[in-house]
């Protein structure tokens, strides 16, 4: 049941973005005359569709993706033939067009979605939202698995605090994860306190290679204390509430959460978790079946703080920044498809996407319905960045590629032989389709090993 309605969340979110990036192409159009027969949410035959004015708006029975069919914007050997012929081409088609206005038309799609995720972080930002996190201390993995890693081999211990990564202060722990995901096979100057004591280390994270992201070996800090509870879970059911201080998991003494990960790590039969509340302590039992299902059902209390709430001004510039922030890490993530990362796993396909949209947003509205309503927001941002750059990627079909093409033609002062965009336009669908199957084989496997 959470799946479909993941599923029917992310599709919603992944409509949105689309809509934006074919409106962009849609009034771009306009502005350089070019007339639009259709406009649609959706592929496939339309199930519902309306005409106003010349433009017939539709949508179809596959609610992800779109399109915006302008004029005779495929005929391109008749075109060609018609100025062989000394013809004009008929006002108001795509290919009557200059070359710049077509390259006008290519970029709106990518550009709506720049403008679209600044609207969206500006609103964020105005509203001011709620940061879910863990303070900047450490523990080593390899204290859980046993595998050396790059915080050990740089002589990071655990209850380090981490200052600073590559000469950027760090407060809390999703901003070590954010500093040196883009930095693999970097050597990274780090500053941490080891109980009051400043030192200066140097780190170079490995790439992880099924998620494509630079990783040091490191788990956060934390008390176990319990923070939130789902309704009807198992942890609910064997008696634990928010505010729960774990004290101990089979008779063995816990002191952090990655205590109770090594502990759970290991072959069990069953877990008691005893706890402390008011002073009160307490047993959760837990049996095999509930172990083997994966999930207990319950998370720990982070650290929470609001973000101040911005004037309209300082929040538009807000959005900008991170927008631009978001736009920089998607450029330099392309960078790591080509560094031997496992793509099934590390490239994302439109299923895995709207499932994670979906996913991000019901976790979200677990915790309260605007903190749903941010998640959502935001990660519909990340997207709309991430689905403008990949169009701008110079690949056939793709609007970098026709931008290319249509420089060609510029620089050439004459159109392009249709035998030549057939062959460009042949390559482009035979690579987008690759990498089609590509995203879907690694869909399946997402959701197979769930």
């Amino acid at each position: 049941m959470m799946t479909v309605l993941n599923i029917i969340i992310g599709l919603f979110g992944l409509g949105i973005v689309v809509f934006f990036h074919e409106l962009g192409h849609f009034l771009a159009a306009r502005v350089a005359g070019i007339n639009v027969e259709a406009f649609s949410i959706g592929w496939g035959k339309p199930f519902l569709k309306k005409k106003i004015g010349t433009v017939e708006y539709r949508l179809g029975i596959f609610p992800v993706g779109g399109y915006c069919k302008m004029q005779g914007e495929t005929d391109y050997r008749e075109a060609w033939e018609k100025m062989r012929s000394g013809e004009k081409q008929e006002k108001g088609s795509y290919l009557s067009a200059s070359p710049a206005a077509r390259i006008l038309v290519s970029f709106g799609g990518p550009f709506f979605n720049l403008v679209f995720a600044v609207i969206l972080l500006s609103i964020l930002w105005g509203a001011g939202f709620e940061i879910h996190t863990f303070e900047n201390r450490i523990v080593l993995a390899s204290e859980v698995d046993g595998q050396i890693n790059p915080s050990d081999t740089a002589g990071l211990q655990t209850g380090d605090y981490i200052l600073e990564i590559n000469g950027k202060k760090i407060s809390y722990y999703h901003e070590i994860q954010e500093n040196i995901a883009l930095n693999p096979n970097k050597n990274l100057p780090v500053t941490i306190d080891r109980n009051g004591r400043v030192m200066n280390l140097q780190i170079t994270p490995y790439l992880d290679k099924s998620s494509g992201t630079g990783k040091i070996g490191v788990y956060y800090w934390a008390r176990p204390l319990v923070g939130l509870v789902q309704e009807g879970s198992a942890a609910q059911r064997a008696g634990l509430m928010p505010g729960d201080l774990i004290t101990s998991a089979n008779d063995i003494p816990v002191s952090t959460t990655i205590d109770l990960m090594k502990i759970m790590n290991s072959d069990l039969n069953d877990l008691s978790l005893e706890y402390e509340r008011n002073g009160v302590r307490a047993k959760a039992l837990f049996t095999n079946d509930v172990l083997e299902n994966g999930t207990l059902g319950f998370s720990w209390e982070t650290i929470t703080y609001k973000t101040p709430d911005l004037s309209f001004p300082a929040a538009i510039v807000k959005g900008i920044q991170e927008s631009y922030r978001t736009l920089y890490v998607s450029v330099a993530s392309l960078r790591l498809l080509f560094m031997g990362i496992d793509l099934t796993q590390a490239v994302s396909g439109p299923v895995r996407i709207t499932y994670m949209m979906g996913d991000v947003a019901t976790q979200g509205f677990g915790q309260s319905f605007g903190t749903g309503i941010r998640s959502m927001i935001n990660f519909i941002a990340l997207i709309s960045i991430a689905l403008g750059v990949m169009n701008m990627l110079p690949l056939p079909i793709l609007d970098g590629g026709m931008i290319i093409l249509f420089l060609v033609e510029m620089i050439r002062r004459k159109p392009i032989p249709p035998k030549a965009i057939e062959i460009f336009q042949t390559c482009g669908i035979v690579i987008i389709l690759g990498l089609m199957v590509l995203a879907v084989f690694g869909d399946i496997l997402f959701f197979v090993r769930r």
